[in-house]
């Protein structure tokens, strides 16, 4: 399975962006999809994520209400977006699936990780 992340960029305090996870492969072999940030000098943290099939989701209590993920299954793609934008979200945002069929927040538990994408937020 690979996973291809887009969409990152520069956008001021309370802006809007919009990222994207494309599985290729044997997309079959997966249930979930999270996003994962990390900044510089800290832990990679989890976002949110999704089950392919039942749309079940799950966000980080810090994103809750400003970031939306959800899946075309069509296109095998995953989206992140984000508005109300801060600071404090400047990171690389990464994309990873799961073969298991659970929601999971840590990283460690996902099979498969895209390249990463920077997201910056100016004060």
């Amino acid at each position: 399975v690979q996973l291809q992340a887009c969409g990152g960029g520069l956008v001021q305090t309370g802006g809007s962006l919009g990222l994207s996870c494309t599985a290729s492969g044997r997309t079959d072999a997966t249930h979930s999809v999270g996003w994962f940030r990390q900044a510089p000098g800290k832990d990679r943290e989890f976002v949110a994520a999704i089950m392919w099939n039942s749309g079940n989701l799950y966000y980080a209590e810090s994103v809750r209400g400003r970031f939306t993920i959800f899946r075309d299954n069509a296109k095998n793609t995953v989206y992140l977006q984000m508005i109300s934008l801060k600071p404090e979200d400047t990171a690389i945002y990464y994309c990873a699936a799961n073969v298991m069929s659970i929601l999971s927040t840590k990283a460690s538990v996902y099979d498969y990780w895209g390249q990463g994408t920077q997201v910056t937020v100016s004060s």
